[in-house]
């Protein structure tokens, strides 16, 4: 496979800077994630890569050779897209088999059937490879597609946010088997998504984007649990993080309205007088001696899980407890915050 390095790459499109100087490696055999909202400049970063966008500045390296001048062609790149692009009167054997009967591969008919046959193996659609793909279902397409990728065996895999238009359980499948895949190919592969399940279940590492710029970059466990900005916290978990006011004073964390009053662990120099204050809901713990109380104003029964909303003075704290709870609406319950998991961000939303 390759490694690819972006050296502060730059795409503006008339007064909109949708890529602004990012810069990041994927290392050889690496499942790296692009995360973040539409318009993030995600598929813009991954068109650049593949050359289907030129670059206004920066560099686009493979391997530590220089990209930015070279046709989409001559990068051997393979991308998988949101839309299938199959041909719906072709079998899926012949829309396998199309990227390689190209002059430009001269590839013999038995090293195609061969590539075909193990793409099919791989992703297991052999039963089908002599139907047409106007045929089959939307995950079925999406797996030619994905096929279409793995025959030309690339140097990079680039997809951009293959699983959007599938539902949520077959999203979930597929999402299994393409890590599968990418770990025993050890195919380098850039992934596209605004879908942070699909970024922290799948990615090496994650690359957050917010307005074209790189805020983050980590590994899952560091995206979630030390997020950078607000804008990352609230981006990644579900559900979402806690974000109130607070003030330090003689030693407690005083929480805008509401009685909470957490003592602080820490050196007060680190902390401003005035912050905001992120918990997680995993971290606010139901607890008969908890420290605080408050009313269950909402319970979500999730099956695998249940989220309790407590109201505690004009505070509404999310709080989650594994499988089926015996709260309900209106029911007084004290809990306790996990004082050593708190995430501490200045008024302009950046991680203390």
């Amino acid at each position: 496979m390759t490694e690819v390095i972006l050296k502060d790459i730059t795409k503006r499109f008339k007064t909109v800077t949708a890529v602004d100087g990012v810069s990041f490696e994927i290392t050889d055999g690496e499942f790296f994630v692009l995360l973040g909202p539409t318009g993030a400049g995600k598929t813009t970063t991954l068109r650049l890569i593949a050359g289907l966008e030129k670059l206004d500045s920066g560099s686009i390296l493979f391997d530590g050779q220089v990209m930015n001048d070279l046709t989409p062609a001559s990068r051997d790149v393979a991308m998988v897209f949101q839309q299938y692009s199959l041909y719906p009167n072709m079998t899926v054997y012949d829309n396998l088999a199309f990227p390689l009967r190209s002059p430009v591969n001269k590839l013999l008919e038995d090293e195609i059937r061969r590539r075909v046959e193990e793409a099919c193996e791989i992703l297991r659609i052999t039963h089908l490879i002599e139907r047409k793909t106007a045929h089959l279902s939307g995950g079925e397409m999406q797996r030619v597609s994905i096929g279409r990728a793995i025959v030309r065996e690339p140097r990079l895999f680039l997809m951009d946010e293959p699983l959007s238009n599938l539902d949520a359980k077959l999203r979930e499948a597929l999402r299994v088997e393409l890590e599968h895949i990418q770990k025993t190919q050890g195919s380098t592969t850039l992934f596209v998504t605004h879908d942070q399940v699909e970024a922290l279940t799948m990615a090496d590492r994650i690359g957050v984007l917010l307005e074209g710029k790189l805020v983050q970059l980590g590994d899952p466990n560091e995206i979630y649990d030390r997020p950078a900005t607000i804008y990352v916290a609230q981006l990644v978990g579900t559900p979402r993080i806690n974000l109130m006011k607070a003030e330090r004073d003689n030693g407690l964390l005083h929480v805008e309205d509401s009685p909470i009053r957490i003592p602080f662990e820490g050196h007060e120099g680190e902390v401003p007088v005035s912050c905001q204050l992120g918990v997680r809901p995993e971290d606010i713990q139901p607890d008969n001696d908890g420290q605080f109380a408050g009313e269950i104003v909402l319970t979500e029964p999730l099956g695998v899980e249940t989220v309790l909303h407590i109201k505690c003075g004009e505070q509404t704290l999310l709080s989650t407890q594994s499988g089926i709870t015996h709260w309900h609406y209106g029911d007084e319950i004290r809990f306790n915050i996990i004082r050593q998991r708190l995430h501490f961000f200045d008024e302009e939303g950046s991680r203390i």
